[in-house]
């Protein structure tokens, strides 16, 4: 069994929309490679491995094996075309990577002591914004995801992007290059029956 992490290709000549239909009525997955010093590959994959591999949230922030024609390129997974009602992928793009380059990639958040922090404890609700974020780092400093610690964020209060705690060599793109936009990701508020209840006593 391959890993979720490797995904095995085949190339193929045509390019267009009627090529890409003629790949998805075959039940297989129209794609293609770009980037590094090699030419755009035209690629198509089974389709039903690809649906599988795309249940794993950790896909969409790990560099992959992409195996074409039984070569591996190593690459990221940098956008996915989705049916609109079906569970069927459209189109994939993969870009290859070089180790000594610094890449862009979007990264989960994952919130840490939600249920036990300060101001869930107290009745509120934590209120997320934000639940990934694009970052900037060498390929094998990636992280799988950025965890976001609430323990001690109390009612009303809330955590920006400036205020994660980032693994080492990795850096937030909207902090950075003098875009700056420092935007809240987390805010935990007061619930309606409790903001309701303090009016009334009011």
């Amino acid at each position: 069994m391959s890993s979720v992490f490797e995904f095995v290709a085949k190339s193929r000549d045509k390019s267009g929309k009627s090529a890409a239909k003629a790949v998805r009525r075959q039940g297989k997955v129209p794609a293609v490679i770009y980037g590094g010093n090699n030419a755009p590959k035209m690629l198509e994959l089974e389709h039903n491995e690809v649906l599988k591999s795309l249940v794993h949230e950790a896909v969409y922030s790990h560099v992959l094996d992409v195996i074409v024609d039984g070569k591996s390129e190593k690459a990221i997974l940098k956008g996915i075309q989705r049916h609109p009602y079906k569970p069927k992928i459209l189109h994939l793009d993969f870009m290859r990577i070089n180790e000594s380059d610094k890449i862009k990639v979007h990264v989960p958040l994952h919130f840490m002591n939600e249920a036990s922090s300060v101001g869930v404890k107290k009745g509120g609700v934590a209120t997320h914004t934000v639940i990934e974020v694009e970052v900037l780092c060498l390929s094998t400093m990636l992280p799988e995801f950025i965890a976001v610690d609430l323990a001690g964020v109390d009612v009303g209060e809330s955590v920006h992007l400036s205020d994660i705690v980032l693994p080492e060599g990795v850096e937030l793109v909207a902090l950075t290059h003098g875009i700056e936009h420092n935007l809240p990701v987390v805010s935990i508020m007061p619930s309606k029956g409790k903001a309701t209840d303090e009016v009334a006593e009011g």
